[in-house]
């Protein structure tokens, strides 16, 4: 199942006494939003409210089709 939110695949929580689909990358979460964002919320939007440098770079290779390692170490040599 892919996530309306971000378009990366969902995977199936069962650790909820109902089990759902969750989305790792954006926070999203099957008919709720775990991170309360509007549907017309920009990736920049959404971006700026992450809480870690962790979840940044697994939401920008997501986008950009790279490995999170990769832009993690960018991230690193830039931000640092």
């Amino acid at each position: 199942m892919k996530c309306p939110r971000c378009g990366s695949e969902m995977e199936l929580d069962q650790h909820r006494r109902a089990p759902m689909y969750m989305c790792y990358v954006c926070g999203y979460i099957e008919d709720h939003n775990a991170v309360s964002v509007s549907h017309k919320e920009t990736n920049f939007q959404h971006l700026m409210k992450l809480k870690n440098i962790n979840e940044a770079a697994a939401f920008i290779s997501n986008g950009l089709g790279l490995p999170p390692s990769d832009v993690k170490s960018w991230m690193d040599r830039f931000f640092n």
